[in-house]
């Protein structure tokens, strides 16, 4: 697979998503639980998910009872989607787990899945502002400036995709090592947060 296939898959999510356009509706991927489709689909619904709960909680008018039980669920969810970027790592280094090191090989700044987890959140960006370049409602103006900002966020997925293909022919080639360092989040845990474990 290519930046290319995975862009496609979050291309298709989004879609999927917004035919029914409800946070609280099913579930349910379309590909084989043992591929990486299957984690990157379910990585970009995520994604996509609580890209919507964003939008609610800002309403000025939510009901505060709301707005907190919408943030457990924004805790939740970056919770899942720190995991499935985890999951999308373990793949890489499984496939690549014979791959001889070369002496001269480099680390990168951020592994395959985290670039990968940036390439999902572009195209939600893409989806909602061409929403807003083409949106009947707006003026003219208001277009012409979403499609300007449309045509970067185009050419930043352009250069990303192609710089995560690099990167792990790179890593399939020996030329770069993989080295993952999970994410450690102390928020969730009743024994690193000290707002919650203070309570106990």
């Amino acid at each position: 697979m290519k930046s290319q296939d995975y862009n496609s898959i979050f291309d298709k999510v989004i879609e999927k998503y917004h035919v029914i356009d409800s946070v609280d509706q099913p579930f349910e991927n379309i590909y084989d639980k043992n591929t990486l489709e299957h984690l990157l689909y379910r990585k970009c619904w995520i994604d996509t998910v609580q890209w919507h709960y964003e939008d609610i909680i800002r309403l000025p008018e939510i009901d505060p009872i709301e707005a907190l039980s919408l943030k457990r669920k924004i805790d939740a969810s970056n919770q899942d989607r720190t995991d499935m970027v985890e999951y999308i790592d373990s793949y890489f280094l499984n496939l690549n787990k014979d791959v001889e090191v070369k002496e001269d090989a480099t680390i990168n700044t951020e592994s395959p899945a985290w670039a990968i987890d940036r390439l999902s959140i572009l195209a939600l960006k893409i989806y909602h502002m061409n929403e807003e370049a083409t949106r009947e409602t707006a003026s003219d103006d208001h277009r012409k400036k979403c499609q300007e900002k449309l045509d970067v966020l185009l050419e930043q997925r352009k250069d990303l995709s192609s710089a995560i293909d690099d990167l792990i022919q790179d890593i399939s080639e020996g030329k770069k090592y993989m080295k993952v360092y999970k994410q450690m989040k102390m928020y969730n845990d009743d024994e690193l947060n000290p707002m919650l474990y203070n309570k106990k």
